[in-house]
């Protein structure tokens, strides 16, 4: 399936991954072979955080948590359940997964995924404690269902992607060295909540929009996928940053992406491929979360850009230039 041998020495956590790979295995084939009446897309309930979950969303939470459960992990906390389950008492790793990211897609037929992070759990009896902690990661990564499924992991040192064999069902190394371009010319948000954005971000668009004729002095374009795993992968491979802040919407003032299922593992990737990662202004990892489910606004990517939104926000005469108020794009 995948040999792990010389890239990690623990065998909890060899043991761990693999476990991951051959749930990922399975959703896969369940992706692929989604009956023809499209019985996976259909809605059957919401998730403890209010999300809407479709059948797909259960059945890949269910086989994550059967497989990780025999491998002996001792802790799950998933986007999907309200509170950590505990797999084995005698485990000490901890998984937080987002089982089936960017679901909402699957209609379309567009790129999906896994997020995940392993962690070791010192205190057991109150296991949250250290999910809270986003940071003293053992790996974290993502599997990208699509042409190709793909794994791309990292245990701390650099980044390695994976790609599945279908004839053979094992995951071949085709990368080792993946690192982000410092600079870049494209960037990632859904530009239809621009009048909700606070005003930090909006000067920030819109200084990428005047392009060439602007102060940035080169032309961008735009890239928005709404699938987290499609758009971290396109940025991994090729440069550009990706931003979900938090805006003036009714439950969105600190953004829809999850702090310990999405950002935190995500941000770990980042910054091994020599990127950045932060909430605007603060990096994520180091950082703490005050509840399983929290939110928190998010940037990430090509260093030069990430540094630049921190400078948005922390001049606060970025945010009121003339430009911006006389003929932005994004008025209000």
């Amino acid at each position: 399936m995948i040999d792990l041998k010389k890239i990690v020495k623990d065998p909890r956590l060899e043991k761990t991954l693999i476990s991951l790979c051959s749930s990922a295995i399975q959703l896969s084939k369940e992706i692929s072979l989604s009956d023809s009446e499209g019985n996976h897309r259909l809605l059957v309930g919401t998730n403890s955080d209010g999300d809407r979950q479709k059948q797909l969303d259960v059945i890949a939470d269910d086989i994550f948590c059967a497989s990780l459960k025999d491998a002996g992990v001792g802790f799950y906390a998933s986007e999907e359940r309200e509170t950590i389950e505990t797999l084995n008492k005698d485990g000490d790793l901890g998984v937080a997964i987002d089982p089936l990211d960017g679901s909402s897609n699957i209609d379309c037929n567009v790129s999906i995924g896994t997020i995940f992070s392993i962690k070791e759990v010192r205190n057991k009896n109150h296991p949250q404690e250290d999910f809270f902690i986003l940071g003293d990661y053992l790996a974290s990564g993502y599997f990208i269902y699509g042409p190709q499924t793909i794994l791309v992991f990292t245990v701390g040192s650099g980044i390695l992607k994976f790609l599945l064999n279908v004839e053979d069902y094992k995951f071949n190394v085709v990368s080792s060295n993946i690192k982000i371009p410092e600079q870049t010319q494209e960037y990632a948000i859904n530009s239809s909540n621009s009048r909700y954005w606070p005003a930090p971000v909006r000067s920030y668009i819109e200084e990428l929009l005047d392009g060439y004729a602007g102060p940035r002095k080169k032309n961008y374009n735009t890239r928005w996928v709404a699938s987290l795993v499609a758009d971290t992968h396109r940025i991994l491979e090729r440069g550009g940053i990706f931003l979900y802040p938090g805006d003036d919407r009714d439950g969105y003032s600190e953004g829809r992406l999850r702090k310990i299922y999405e950002c935190g593992p995500i941000a770990f990737l980042v910054e091994q491929a020599i990127g950045l990662a932060t909430d605007g202004v603060e990096p994520i990892v180091g950082s703490r979360a005050n509840g399983l489910h929290q939110r928190t606004p998010f940037v990430f990517g090509s260093k030069e850009e990430v540094e630049t939104v921190k400078k948005f926000y922390e001049d606060p005469k970025s945010a009121h230039s003339p430009l911006f108020r006389t003929r932005g794009l994004f008025n209000r």
